[in-house]
């Protein structure tokens, strides 16, 4: 994601910066489903002066959503939440003057889609009837997701009315956008408040449903479920049975790895996202709570991950991409001929986003979606489908030669093209996110290591697609510009005395001489010679970068270390298992099983530790500092490229390298020992569906079509 201070002094709603002034993300709840998220504390309250709220389409529809019980908030017991979108928030009431416990129950439970609808229940376990009042309080301010992401709200309220028993809000600035509450218990209603005064006998319990419906143009959107329909109808959870229906049944004898498994499944079936053509193409949004929308970078590289689930996720995100990809020079917008979007938002604010609602400064995401179109093929996605997108590969190519290599010497590079935009367009996007051993801040232009090999591989990806279409011409074209760009890297990036990969070259073709996970992603792409494969594995191997729960992305070593940093010590979970999908391709090198063995391990702990849920990030500590991980404060959770990371290291650690269009399947497992037998199940690989069973280095049982071939 994206945290760049530099642009503090001019803010724009872009996506800039970790949120500001959140106080402890930690004590949060966050449900999320598509481009909807509710965040709340533990008790199920939004609280005004908090960055909580009911966000859809990148506004605040809910700014207070505050419950009382008697005059006082509940007290919390526990929250459950089986899936992103739902959680049960299992409170009591305040123990009442000399007494030392509570016999009323209340349980809330919430349920997100295009609004909120939730189900307030009160037990009472006493042996007297109780008397109870409920207020509701109610309010909203429809600002933009940036004002309130970097802490910049003003004290602002809706206008507020009622009407035949509803609460009615509306933004008083553009009353285009409202929203409604109702209930099916009806309540006293004020302006602002919903009440209840109840009398609930022993044993017995009461109950309410409140629906929020956000409205646009005066039209309510669709509610999430109808009064007294049961959860398990409601729209959130007929899309996510019919995700789990076509995606692929991944499980291990480990338990720990197939909790994380099922974890990642749900949430990346919440962060779907659907298009609006009337297609229904599906995409993946970033991560909630502040990310709820299609990225270039973020969105690629989790559906790449995503890959043994289902293909369908990787095609509609190309698709999308390729209907937003650049078209003209914008500075404002930083758009460039060919180049592949940074960001899209829809909020109040979308408009003056430098210009426009899609900001395209990143350097990696157009070589990345040229990778993920021609793997998308090897995995079985529809011939003409990718055929359509050929012209669309073809631009990113042509961007990548004639925008992204900035001075004409074969690298990408990237500056911003105004003081508006991302200081750093890679993805450690902070502003101090790219420093030298010392802890300098790298000047522009920049050419990043792991961009380098993103286009490396890029041109290898257009040269496979080429060849695939009868156009064997381009294809050794592309090859030997791929070979041109690996003698090059290897040539100006290497750092002899150090044993790594300068993490870029500055603005005076300067080496960034920092040790950092970049460098790891240089194996994942293939573009790092084995000879310094085999020098870099014996660096990530020390202590300086593995922390015992995954990869640091910079090592302690360095001047600019920090392990409570968003970029400079942090352990980022999708970066790890890029390095871990990196180290196994050069399988061949002394150490680089062993270090991904340990590396996979320690990500699975750090993900137990975590409820089974890995976050976007976590503090750099040691293990033997610390037993558990440390939260990072302010990370994304669930957030897509982390909820993917699992799915990528099965991949790698099976081998499993499908060639669909030739009816291949290459498995070449090596899977560590407390994973046992490792069960994959209805995997799709166009027409064809696959089952396979492997544990250690050996395939125990394959089952494939009769037309097919498994390599190992």
């Amino acid at each position: 994601m994206t945290a760049d201070a530099g642009a503090a002094s001019n803010p724009a709603p872009l996506n800039s910066g970790e949120p500001t002034g959140l106080g402890g993300c930690g004590n949060s709840v966050t449900l999320v489903e598509g481009g909807t998220f509710c965040l709340s504390n533990r008790l199920g309250d939004v609280e005004p002066g908090h960055p909580h709220g009911l966000f859809f389409r990148d506004a605040r529809v809910i700014s207070r959503w505050e419950l009382l019980v008697d005059g006082k908030p509940a007290e919390s017991l526990s929250v459950l939440s089986p899936e992103a979108f739902a959680a049960r928030f299992v409170l009591r009431r305040p123990p009442q003057a000399g007494q030392a416990d509570s016999s009323l129950l209340l349980v809330r439970e919430r349920l997100i889609a295009d609004g909120m609808h939730e189900i307030l229940t009160l037990e009472n376990m006493g042996r007297e009837a109780t008397a109870v009042t409920l207020e509701l309080h109610v309010d909203a301010d429809f600002v933009d997701l940036f004002a309130v992401k970097e802490g910049r709200v003003a004290h602002s309220r809706a206008e507020v009315t009622v009407a035949e028993g509803e609460l009615l809000l509306h933004d008083r600035t553009d009353r285009m956008r409202g929203l409604t509450v109702s209930a099916t218990v009806e309540p006293a209603v004020l302006p602002g408040t919903l009440l209840w005064r109840v009398v609930v006998l022993p044993g017995e319990r009461w109950q309410t449903e409140i629906v929020a419906q956000p409205t646009l143009g005066n039209q309510r959107v669709q509610a999430p479920l109808a009064p007294g329909e049961h959860h398990g109808l409601s729209a959130p959870s007929r899309k996510m049975a019919a995700w789990r229906h076509t995606a692929t049944k991944i499980t291990s004898a480990d338990p720990v790895l197939t909790q994380v498994l099922r974890r990642s499944e749900s949430d990346l079936g919440a962060l779907q996202i659907h298009d609006e053509s009337g297609e229904g193409r599906p995409f993946v949004a970033a991560g909630a709570p502040w990310f709820m929308t299609l990225f270039g970078r973020d969105s690629l590289l989790t559906a790449w991950m995503a890959l043994p689930l289902e293909v369908d996720l990787a095609l509609g995100t190309l698709q999308q991409l390729a209907e937003s990809q650049g078209q003209r020079i914008d500075p404002l917008t930083e758009e460039e001929p060919g180049r592949i979007m940074h960001e899209m938002r829809r909020g109040p604010a979308s408009g003056h986003v430098l210009g426009g609602s899609t900001y395209y400064g990143t350097a990696d995401a157009t070589p990345l979606f040229i990778m993920l179109l021609a793997e998308c093929h090897r995995w079985g996605a529809d011939s003409e489908v990718i055929r359509e997108l050929l012209p669309a590969a073809d631009a990113a190519v042509r961007w990548i030669t004639d925008y992204g290599d900035r001075d004409g010497d074969g690298f990408v590079e990237y500056r911003r093209a105004t003081d508006r935009g991302l200081i750093n367009q890679g993805w450690k996007d902070s502003f101090d996110g790219i420093n030298d051993a010392a802890g300098h801040l790298a000047e522009a232009p920049i050419a990043l290591c792991e961009v380098q090999g993103y286009a490396y591989a890029a041109l290898l990806s257009r040269a496979e697609l080429a060849e695939a279409f009868d156009d064997q011409r381009a294809a050794t074209r592309l090859r030997e510009r791929a070979a041109e760009l690996r003698g090059k890297f290897a040539e100006q990036f290497w750092l002899p005395q150090q044993g790594w990969y300068a993490v870029a070259l500055d603005g005076g073709k300067r080496q960034v001489d920092a040790l950092t996970s970049n460098v790891a992603h240089c194996l994942w792409t293939g573009i790092a010679s084995d000879e310094h494969a085999a020098e870099m594995v014996r660096r990530l191997s020390g202590p300086e970068m593995d922390t015992g729960f995954g990869l640091r992305t910079l090592a302690s070593s360095m001047g600019a270390y920090n392990p409570m940093s968003y970029h400079c010590g942090s352990v980022w979970p999708h970066d790890t298992a890029i390095a871990v999908a990196g180290l196994l391709r050069y399988r061949q090198v002394p150490g680089a099983v062993e270090l991904a063995t340990r590396l996979a391990g320690g990500l699975l702990d750090a993900a137990a530790s975590f409820g089974g849920r890995l976050p976007e990030l976590f503090c750099g500590f040691p293990r033997d500092q610390f037993a558990v991980p440390v939260p990072y404060p302010t990370s994304c959770s669930p957030q897509a490229w982390a909820s993917a990371a699992p799915l990528l290291l099965v991949r790698s650690f099976l081998g499993l390298d499908p060639a669909a269009p030739s009816r291949t399947l290459t498995v070449r497992p090596q899977l560590p020992p407390q994973w046992g037998t490792v069960t994959l199940s209805d995997l799709r690989l166009g027409s064809a569906t696959v089952d396979l069973e492997a544990a250690g280095d050996q395939v125990t049982t394959v089952r494939l079509p009769d037309d097919w071939q498994i390599l190992r």
